[in-house]
C-alpha cells in the first residue's frame, strides 16, 4: 500500500503542477483575457476544500496533492483578476 500512496502522492503533484505552465504564460504576457474567471474561482475553491479535508482527515496524499494544487489555482486567479 505504501508504494501506491507514494504513487498517487507524486501523480497528485504533477497534474496540480499543470496550473503552472498557465500562470507563467499569464505572467509573461501581462493578459488574462483568454482565461475564465469562473472556472478557476471553481477550481480554486475545490482545491481548498480539498485541501482542507486533507487535513481534517490528516490524509498526506491529499495535503501535499491539493496544496500545490491551491498554490498553483489560486496564482492563476490573482494573475487573471490583475491582469484582466
Amino acid at each position: 500500500m505504501a508504494i501506491f500512496q507514494i504513487f498517487v502522492t507524486v501523480l497528485g503533484v504533477a497534474m496540480s503542477l499543470g496550473y503552472f505552465p498557465q500562470a507563467y504564460k499569464i505572467y509573461k504576457l501581462k493578459s488574462a483575457k483568454e482565461i475564465s474567471l469562473i472556472n478557476y474561482l471553481i477550481l480554486s475553491f475545490g482545491n481548498f476544500v480539498w485541501f482542507l479535508y486533507g487535513l481534517l482527515t490528516n490524509d498526506a496524499v491529499l495535503i501535499v496533492s491539493f496544496a500545490v494544487a491551491v498554490i498553483g489555482s489560486w496564482t492563476i486567479l490573482m494573475l487573471v483578476l490583475k491582469y484582466r
